[in-house]
């Protein structure tokens, strides 16, 4: 995101925010549906049929409302936090309404019985959490469109394992976002300037329980895991990883606000995922290694560079974009052939949030 750029003051603002396809921004996903009907969770039953068993119950059936107090807590924000919390907010309903279009459609194409049930409940899921945000939206009197989000944004086809390694590291990495965020407020309640961060302790354990289920469904095809999918596993680790961390740097009034810096709290998120992703993957990303946070650092420089060279526009503005996407690329590869830490999986996925 443009630091720099205007506020959003509307819902065809927002939506056309949301529709966006940068480097940055969420996007929608279609897959192989024939591939995924013949996925076979065998090997983990026992364990898929009590996390099923988990989805049925559906523990956050009555958690999405919005209560009086939620409505009297509400209040005008200083300009360049509310531009940032907006733009967090529409990201964030971006990113969970794709999981829901993504997840419904798999369910409306395959017959697996197994494939379908599972697709069925994150879907729904994905569905409230993102009505709930986009409620959140309407408070500063915009919203984004999801019916046409859904019909315009343009969608990116991943193979099957792609949409395993991506959505196992997009719901995990947003459990460790949410539970941090809560944690912290829970210790520092005068930083809580809205009140949909009191939801997020109960919402985080949909992210995590969605996790789970595709790190299964990994389990049940060790293929999955070794040969040359190590390396996806790897270009999706860093992926995923660096993508959060400058979009965050974007964010640095939203974080103060909350009494975080962005450096730090991005830290914890990826301590955090990297420590449950043992349960499932063979490495690592060794995110404590210098070379690791520096290549991050300079990610963020280029990103804010290439805003400026966008908002200089013409035949300058665009050479300068052209060379900073190559130092892009030549500190994202170089980020990827850091050593990573080899990893011995555990027996079994981990069931439950662990912090």
């Amino acid at each position: 995101m443009d630091t720099t750029a205007p506020s959003i003051t509307s819902g065809i603002e927002a939506t056309r925010r949301a529709e966006a396809n940068t480097m940055l921004s969420p996007r929608f996903y279609t897959t192989d549906f024939e591939a995924m009907n013949r996925m076979d969770v065998t090997p983990v039953r026992a364990e898929w049929d009590r996390l099923m068993a988990e989805f049925e119950s559906d523990g956050n059936i009555d958690h999405f409302r919005r209560t009086p107090e939620f409505v009297s807590e509400i209040r005008e924000l200083p300009e360049a936090l509310q531009r940032e919390f907006i733009d967090f907010l529409i990201t964030s309903v971006t990113s969970e309404f794709s999981g829901c279009v993504l997840y419904k459609e798999i369910e409306k194409h395959v017959d697996n019985p197994d494939i379908k049930r599972l697709m069925g409940y994150m879907a729904r899921d994905e569905s409230r959490h993102a009505g709930f945000i986009n409620q959140s939206l309407k408070d500063y009197g915009i919203a984004v469109d999801l019916g046409f989000l859904k019909r315009e944004k343009k969608y990116t086809y991943f193979r099957p394992k792609f949409i395993l390694y991506a959505t196992y590291l997009s719901e995990k990495i947003g459990y460790a976002r949410y539970i941090s965020i809560f944690r912290q407020l829970e210790k520092h309640p005068e930083h809580r300037f809205h009140p949909i961060f009191k939801w997020f302790q109960r919402w985080c354990n949909d992210e995590f329980r969605h996790g789970e289920s595709l790190a299964l469904l990994m389990r049940a095809d060790p293929k999955l895991l070794t040969g040359v999918n190590r390396l996806w596993i790897r270009f999706f680790l860093l992926a995923v990883y660096a993508t959060m961390y400058v979009r965050d740097h974007t964010r640095p009034e939203l974080h103060h606000a909350l009494g975080l810096d962005s450096t730090q709290y991005d830290m914890q998120v990826l301590r955090i995922t990297s420590e449950i992703s043992r349960q499932i993957f063979p490495f690592e990303l060794s995110i404590d290694d210098p070379r690791f946070r520096a290549g991050l650092e300079r990610l963020c420089r280029i990103g804010q560079a290439s805003d400026r060279a966008k908002a200089r526009g013409g035949l300058i503005g665009g050479l300068q974009r052209g060379a900073l996407a190559v130092a892009g690329l030549a500190t994202f590869a170089r980020l990827y052939l850091l050593p990573v830490r080899p990893n011995t999986l555990p027996d079994r996925v981990l069931m439950a949030p662990a912090w």
